[in-house]
């Protein structure tokens, strides 16, 4: 009898140990879990954050002032020449915008040949004048400092025109303060700079929260590298492409514009695109 309740109480032991082994073993495989759901979480928050960080624009440089931008069903042209060719890959222009009367940035015959019925042109005042009644009706006259906003389907987008002048006493004759207007577009949450023919203004170095600019740098019509350097360096878009950049004598040392700011403000990406042909730029 004693070694039967003995016998008992080894069987009872046993299986309380059983079960608390199995208790400590679901405790694990429940903790395991738990780490691997938050991980997963984590992941998808990570992934997420990557995706939402991604620029919703895409540019399409063609040669250079002249690019086209589309933020969903939105399309824009930039000072659009070089005749229908030019623009046979591109989805047709919602709106178009204009920054000056020079030929590198306004050609009616381009015009006439790529708005649609539904296109609308924005230019200052000076563009405006010379347009011929078929493109002046369906265009809106933005002054330096004027903001416009525009809804087109369900897209909201903004437009502020932005002084683009010369400051050297040699260059005044080019580009006079209040004749030209460069461009600051909002697209989603996103602000592009459109420089237009200036040098490093007042007006562009006060710039803020700009995620991308096309900055000119061509003489003797627009700037040096080092004054388009200086200023980005002042305003700080998160990214810059250099644009706009062959002269009289051939094209600027764009790769210093990129060294300049880099060695100074590595944050800043300097983005070097194709803007003309290789046949041009020999």
């Amino acid at each position: 009898m004693k070694y039967f309740k003995l016998l008992v109480v080894l069987i009872c032991i046993s299986v309380f140990s059983c079960k608390t082994d199995k208790k400590e073993t679901n405790a694990i495989t429940t903790e395991t879990s738990d780490e691997k759901i938050k991980s997963k979480k984590k992941s998808e928050t990570i992934k997420k954050e990557k995706v939402t960080s991604k620029s919703a624009i895409t540019i399409n440089p063609i040669s250079h002032a002249t690019l086209v931008l589309e933020y969903k069903n939105v399309v824009l042209y930039i000072d659009p020449v070089g005749g229908f060719d030019a623009f046979k890959d591109q989805k047709q222009p919602s709106l178009i915008l204009i920054t000056d009367i020079h030929g590198d940035h306004l050609d009616i015959e381009t015009l006439e040949a790529i708005s649609t019925e539904s296109s609308k042109i924005i230019t200052p005042i000076a563009v405006a004048d010379k347009l011929p009644s078929t493109l002046r009706s369906k265009t809106s006259v933005l002054s330096n400092f004027l903001s416009k906003s525009y809804t087109i389907g369900n897209t909201k987008l903004g437009i502020e025109a932005i002084p683009m002048y010369n400051l050297r006493e040699e260059a005044l004759k080019f580009h006079p303060k209040g004749r030209g207007n460069g461009y600051v577009l909002t697209l989603g949450d996103e602000r592009i700079y459109i420089s237009g023919d200036t040098e490093d203004i007042p007006e562009m170095r006060q710039l803020q929260n700009i995620d991308i600019a096309f900055l000119c740098m061509n003489l003797p019509y627009t700037m040096t590298v080092e004054s388009a350097a200086s200023a980005v360096l002042e305003f700080k878009p998160k990214k810059v492409y250099p644009y706009h950049y062959r002269g009289t004598n051939g094209f600027s040392d764009v790769k210093k514009f990129k060294t300049i700011i880099n060695e100074k403000d590595s944050s800043i990406e300097v983005i070097q695109d194709d803007w003309y042909e290789k046949s041009d730029e020999v």
